[in-house]
C-alpha cells in the first residue's frame, strides 16, 4: 500500500515540476521571440497549469482507465471554482471586470452544460449507454477553437500578467533543456500517477471514479492553486479568476476533447452527480458577482464555496 501512494506522490511531483519547467521554457522562448508577456500569462501559462491534468488524462485514456480521465477533470473544475477560488477569495476579495462576469464565467457554465448533455446519450437518446465518443471529441475541440480565438481578442484589455510571470532571458540551449526536461517529467509523472491511481483504488476497493474525483483531482488541480493564491496575495484578482475560469474551459473543451479522442469515454448514471455539482458551483460564481458589491466575490461567499467543497468531499466519501 505505501509503495502506491509513494508512486502516485512522486507522479504529482513529476507532473507540477515538468510543467513549471515547460512554462518557464516556453516563456523564455517566447521572450526571445519577442511575443508579449501578456499574452504569455494568458496563452503559455494558462496552458501551462493545465498540464497535470493533460498528462494524466492522456496516459488514463491509453490505459482505458476512463474513470480516472473522466474523474480528474469534473474533480479538478470543481475544487478549481469551490476549493481554490474560495481559498483565493479569502486571501484578497476578488473584484473582476464586466467581461469575466457576462463571458467567461458564462463560457465556464456552457462548457458544463454542454459536457453533461454531450454524455447523456441513454437520457436524452434512449440509447443503451452514456459515452462522451469521438465525435463528441471533435466537438469540443472545435469550442476549444473558439475560445482560444476569442482569449487573442480581449487579451490587450487585460492587465497584469507580465509581474505574475515573469519570463527571464536564457539561451537556447538552457531553454530546449527546459522544455525537453519538462515534456519528459510529464510523460513519466502521468504514468506514475495513472498506475498509482487506478492500483489504489482496486486495493481500497473503490471505483476508479472516486479516486480520479479526489486524489488525483486534487493533485492535479496544484498549479492553479499555486498561481491564483500567489495572484490573490499580489491583489491581481483578474488574474486569479481568469486562471480558474479559463483552466475549466480548457479541461472540458481541449482536454477531454483530446482524451476521448484517443478512447471514447463510457459516463455512467452516478457522473451525472459530480457534472451536477459543477454546473452548480458555476451558477453560484456567476451569482456571487451580484450579491454585495458587484462584480465581486466577498470573503464570505469564498468562505461558502469552501463549506460547499467540504460537503461534496464528505459526500463522495461516504457514497
Amino acid at each position: 500500500m505505501l509503495w502506491v501512494f509513494l508512486l502516485v506522490f512522486v507522479g504529482f511531483v513529476l507532473v507540477i515540476k515538468g510543467a513549471d519547467l515547460l512554462v518557464d521554457g516556453a516563456c523564455a522562448l517566447a521572450r526571445r521571440l519577442s511575443v508579449s508577456d501578456l499574452m504569455i500569462g494568458l496563452t503559455v501559462v494558462a496552458f501551462g497549469t493545465s498540464l497535470p491534468e493533460l498528462a494524466v488524462n492522456v496516459f488514463a485514456s491509453l490505459k482505458g482507465s476512463t474513470g480516472i480521465a473522466i474523474g480528474n477533470i469534473l474533480g479538478s473544475n470543481i475544487a478549481n471554482i469551490l476549493l481554490i477560488l474560495g481559498i483565493s477569495g479569502i486571501i484578497y476579495p476578488l473584484i473582476v471586470t464586466k467581461g469575466t462576469v457576462w463571458k467567461e464565467i458564462p463560457l465556464s457554465l456552457l462548457a458544463a452544460v454542454l459536457l453533461g448533455i454531450l454524455a447523456n446519450d441513454r437520457l436524452i437518446d434512449n440509447a443503451d449507454s452514456s459515452a462522451l465518443t469521438r465525435t463528441d471529441g471533435l466537438v469540443l475541440l472545435s469550442f476549444f477553437v473558439i475560445f482560444i480565438y476569442y482569449i487573442l481578442g480581449i487579451a490587450k484589455r487585460i492587465e497584469g500578467s507580465e509581474a505574475l510571470f515573469p519570463a527571464k532571458e536564457r539561451g537556447i540551449r538552457k531553454i530546449s533543456v527546459m522544455i525537453t526536461s519538462g515534456l519528459l517529467a510529464l510523460i513519466l509523472g502521468g504514468k506514475f500517477v495513472s498506475d498509482g491511481a487506478v492500483e489504489l483504488a482496486t486495493t481500497l476497493g473503490i471505483s476508479q471514479s472516486t479516486i480520479g474525483l479526489t486524489v488525483v483531482a486534487l493533485g492535479t488541480s496544484l498549479p492553479e492553486l499555486a498561481t491564483s493564491a500567489i495572484a490573490a496575495y499580489k491583489k491581481n484578482p483578474e488574474i486569479a479568476v481568469g486562471n480558474i475560469v479559463g483552466s475549466n474551459i480548457f479541461n472540458i473543451f481541449f482536454i477531454l476533447g483530446i482524451s476521448s479522442l484517443i478512447r471514447p469515454l463510457p459516463f455512467g448514471p452516478q457522473s451525472n452527480v459530480d457534472i451536477g455539482a459543477l454546473i452548480l458551483a458555476n451558477i453560484l460564481l456567476f451569482i456571487f458577482m451580484f450579491t454585495g458589491k458587484k462584480r465581486k466575490l466577498d470573503r464570505w461567499e469564498a468562505g461558502l464555496f469552501l463549506v460547499i467543497y467540504t460537503a461534496y468531499i464528505m459526500f463522495l466519501i461516504k457514497n
